[in-house]
């Protein structure tokens, strides 16, 4: 906010910044698969499953994109701090009351 920038503008501007983040992230797992023995036929065999799940993906998220900056515009980042506070303090009682929260 110190760049005046309204908030749906600088809404807008971060999903922009996340884009080359995910491109790389991407295209970083793309070169382990290649560097693998088998990665190439994988990649072959597996090629129409991924490219509809990215496009898939693509429309989701774009979706998603479209509903945070309408629902920003209209309501501002006042329900999203009461999730965050919501959702932290839930995760601290699991975590003090022994609950493992390990995804693996």
């Amino acid at each position: 906010m110190t760049t005046k920038l309204s908030r749906k503008n600088a809404a807008v501007f971060s999903f922009f910044l996340a884009v080359p983040t995910m491109a790389a992230a991407s295209g970083y797992k793309l070169f382990q698969l290649f560097k693998e023995p088998a990665g190439a036929e994988v990649l072959k065999d597996n090629l129409m499953t991924l490219l509809i799940g990215n496009a898939v993906a693509f429309i989701v998220a774009m979706a998603a994109i479209k509903f945070f900056i309408e629902f920003l515009t209209k309501h501002g980042f006042k329900a999203f701090g009461y999730y965050r506070i919501i959702v932290g303090g839930v995760l601290i009682v699991l975590l003090l009351s022994g609950y493992s929260l390990s995804i693996v």
